[in-house]
């Protein structure tokens, strides 16, 4: 029974070589076909999954996604305080990558500024503007507020407070970078100079950040804070994951979204991802009906082969068997060779669309190569057909 059996493997695929081998041209055509499906399916899926993590870079460059303030405040205005201890409480990342986050105290100051910060004498400008205190977790402030440098890049002056101030307020009190200015809040005074000028593109041109130490000692709020913002990284769902257990761990405070970036990534990527769904299933329709057309003509010469092996004795299971797999090798080798043209397919088109090359992902390849073969037996389905070819008919030349 054992060397019968091994007999019928060993002709199996003795069978299914000759089948393969039996008209090259036509076997080309298929591979053609299933390879160009799989190259652009690896592409599409590797540019999909790509897109995931790179619409969430992106997105991280606009700054802080989400921010934690007083129970009730609606804007971070001063008016309500939170304890800035909970800077260093929050939990440091989300799936393995860093959560940048810094406090801000928010006040309104008498200004007075000079030409140079160690020249009280020559005032050049007197008013009111906004100062921000401000201490960040982070490898630079960029993480939370993006800014460009205007004026003063990488400058620190020594023995004296440093701060720095959007474009708005050096345009206000005429002040460049190393000048000074003189913060007066009641009877509190305090100074700092002007390491940088700064752009912020939004209403952080109008403030004058400063040390946190020094706001809260213009405030007399020694360790208070008006707002905590964070750019938590990942997808909307690891996001909001992430501030659902804020909420839970620090039940006295407000923890809610820039509701404008992850809304804003979230839809971005569904549409990117629908359309390139689409694509997908439009191209492996496609390669379906491409492959299916070759098999009707595969139908139609092998009638008098099929007639002559159920003459013989062959079971219609079996000689269906023999032409699924037929179409199962020729899907995974279209899908091997197809799909790894696809990977380094979608690295040129990474860059073209983002600027960026695609990152390929490994899990894109078995996917496509799977998807393919699943193409390629499904497309077989008119060699069922022959399964209903009768050997007398076929002898008499009637089928």
């Amino acid at each position: 029974m054992g060397a019968q059996g091994t007999q019928n493997r060993q002709m199996f695929w003795r069978i299914v070589r000759r089948l393969l081998t039996a008209n090259r041209g036509r076997l080309f055509v298929i591979l053609l076909a299933l390879g160009a499906g799989a190259a652009v399916t690896s592409a599409l899926l590797n540019l999909q999954v790509d897109a995931k993590r790179r619409l969430s870079t992106e997105f991280r460059a606009f700054g802080a996604n989400a921010m934690i303030t007083a129970r009730g405040s609606r804007l971070a205005s001063g008016s309500a305080t939170i304890s800035e201890s909970l800077l260093n409480q929050l939990p440091a990342q989300v799936d393995g990558r860093p959560v940048p986050r810094a406090a801000f105290l928010y006040l309104t100051v008498d200004v007075t500024a000079y030409s140079r910060e160690w020249n009280h004498r020559a005032p050049v400008g007197s008013g009111t503007a906004v100062v921000a205190g401000y201490r960040y977790v982070a490898e630079n402030l960029r993480e939370i507020i993006p800014y460009e440098v205007v004026e003063g890049k990488n400058a620190v002056i020594f023995d004296t407070n440093n701060c720095h101030i959007g474009r708005n307020v050096a345009s206000q009190f005429h002040l460049h970078s190393m000048g000074g200015l003189e913060l007066k809040a009641g009877k509190t005074i305090d100074s700092c100079a002007v390491a940088e000028v700064r752009s912020f593109g939004g209403t952080e041109d109008s403030q004058i950040f400063a040390p946190l130490e020094t706001a809260q000692k213009l405030t007399g709020l020694p360790s208070q804070v008006s707002v905590i913002q964070l750019s938590v990284p990942g997808t909307p769902k690891q996001i909001e994951e992430y501030l659902a257990t804020l909420r839970q761990k620090f039940p006295d405070v407000d923890v809610r979204t820039i509701r404008q970036f992850t809304e804003g990534e979230a839809k971005i990527y569904n549409r990117i991802s629908g359309l390139l769904t689409a694509t997908v299933v439009v191209v492996l329709v496609l390669t379906s009906l491409c492959v299916m057309a070759a098999m009707t003509n595969v139908a139609m010469e092998r009638r008098n082969d099929v007639g002559l092996m159920k003459a013989i004795g062959g079971a219609t299971r079996r000689v269906l068997r023999l032409f699924m797999m037929e179409a199962a090798l020729l899907g995974l080798a279209g899908g091997l060779i197809g799909a790894a043209a696809g990977i380094f397919l979608s690295i040129w088109l990474g860059k073209q669309v983002f600027g960026v090359a695609a990152q390929p992902r490994l899990i894109v390849y078995p996917v496509a190569v799977a998807l393919t073969m699943i193409v390629a037996i499904l497309s077989a389905y008119p060699l069922r057909r022959l399964a209903s070819i009768r050997p007398a008919s076929v002898f008499r030349g009637e089928a």
